[in-house]
């Protein structure tokens, strides 16, 4: 077996980082000739900047890159290792030297306090701050911070652009390129990577090293499958994409798709994810997208809930499936949803309207006195169990805040009130 050309040899896919903006394939919207980064590294005017985007996408080389440009001292932290100390070392060699780079990997590790170290020395041009983060910036990085640095995001990189990565790596090596390397099968080998060319040169340089030396590498669909076995799918529970997953399982099913539905449910459980959550979040959708219009929704979600409980997995997998796809298939309605988000607004607008007072309780004798519960009329001892008499604060005499859908279950709940209240609300 073959482990490279020595055993303190450079990973592969650090020997062949680019060091130039014509040697970085993918990230066109950014990158191309009249693109807005590429424009800023060509003019030398570079702001402090925030690189937003997945893993190996090339958020690090570009910091290097632009560093080169601008001849620049550039000093590398991560703020998985690094703190305010380090940070001020590098603000204080700064003010030596003059301006300096700094690289901040992992951005969104530093609170707020750690951030705010920064602020100053950007502000005053001490130093160009590249900072690098996988999570949405918006929420990760203080406003200050955010409001003196650029935004740019990195998007996964194609299937294109990944063979272009590896195919231009293999030649440029020169350990690989001297070697007999045919890539016979590439759909394997890509879905591995998961749109990561760092990833991509790594599982590349794993694979290789399952050849002997003096043969022909020729990697195949089924060798990939093989050698790495099972694929981690991009899905940090704690970060973006685990919310990017969750909206579009439950906009899937709200959308009435039980096919992606079922797609997303997919994901989630290849992740790791815990089916309590999953099944939390389609409790909800129960009463939210389709309450009175299919009651069963909520009874069978409930159940699901209940069910994943005791059962976990990976049988809980089957009774999450089932429940996502009955919800899917159901008809929908949000006027339960719609209904109690405006009666807030209308209490948030007008606090605490006095009840009338027919419907007051009266347990004291004052209170009987003060006329509360008189007049109230016992909706059991009239015909058909109801009588007209006014319940809403006398300042919203009237206001509506339940629309039935267009459906049958609410159709039916609207002809009951109509032959009820159609004078006063209009059903």
């Amino acid at each position: 077996m073959f482990l490279g050309n020595s055993a303190t040899h450079k990973p592969f896919s650090e020997r062949v980082r680019p060091q130039q903006l014509s040697e970085i394939f993918g990230q066109d919207h950014l990158l191309g000739s009249n693109a807005p980064l590429f424009r800023v590294i060509q003019n030398k005017q570079i702001p402090s900047i925030i690189f937003w985007g997945p893993p190996g996408v090339g958020k690090t080389t570009l910091a290097r890159i632009i560093g080169q440009e601008l001849g620049l001292n550039v000093y590398y932290l991560s703020a998985i290792q690094a703190g305010v100390a380090e940070v001020r070392k590098v603000i204080e060699e700064a003010k030596k030297i003059g301006k300096v780079l700094l690289f901040l990997d992992e951005i969104h590790r530093f609170n707020k306090s750690q951030q705010d170290a920064l602020l100053g020395a950007v502000e005053n041009g001490t130093i160009i701050l590249i900072g690098a983060t996988t999570e949405n910036p918006s929420f990760e990085v203080n406003n200050a911070l955010l409001s003196r640095a650029q935004v740019y995001v990195l998007n996964e990189l194609d299937a294109q652009a990944l063979k272009n990565i590896l195919l231009s790596a293999i030649a440029k090596d020169d350990w690989f390129g001297s070697k007999q390397i045919e890539i016979k099968e590439w759909e394997a080998l890509l879905a591995h990577s998961g749109g990561d060319g760092r990833k991509l040169l790594n599982l590349f340089e794993i694979l290789a090293n399952q050849f002997e030396e003096s043969l022909p590498i020729v990697l195949t669909n089924k060798l990939v499958e093989e050698v790495l076995q099972k694929r981690t799918l991009q899905y940090d529970k704690a970060g973006e994409e685990h919310y990017n997953v969750i909206s579009a399982f439950i906009k899937s099913i709200r959308g009435s798709d039980p096919n992606a539905a079922v797609y997303y449910l997919a994901r989630m459980l290849y992740a790791g994810e815990q089916a309590t959550f999953i099944a939390r979040r389609m409790l909800i959708l129960a009463s939210e997208d389709i309450g009175n219009a299919n009651p069963n929704a909520l009874l069978l979600a409930s159940q699901c809930f209940e069910s994943v409980k005791v059962i976990g997995n990976p049988e809980s997998r089957i009774i999450l499936s089932q429940c996502a796809i009955y919800l899917a298939c159901s008809i929908k309605s949000n006027a339960s949803y719609l209904a109690i988000d405006a009666a807030l607004a209308e209490v948030a607008k007008s606090g605490n309207l006095p009840v009338p007072l027919h419907l007051r309780n009266a347990p004291t004798k004052l209170m009987k006195e003060l006329n509360y519960g008189k007049d109230y009329a016992y909706a059991h001892l009239f015909e058909n169990n109801f009588v007209t008499q006014e319940f809403m604060p006398d300042s919203l005499n009237g206001t509506k805040y339940f629309e039935p859908g267009q459906n049958p279950r609410e159709q039916e709940q609207k002809q009951f009130l109509k032959t009820r209240w159609k004078d006063k609300y209009g059903y």
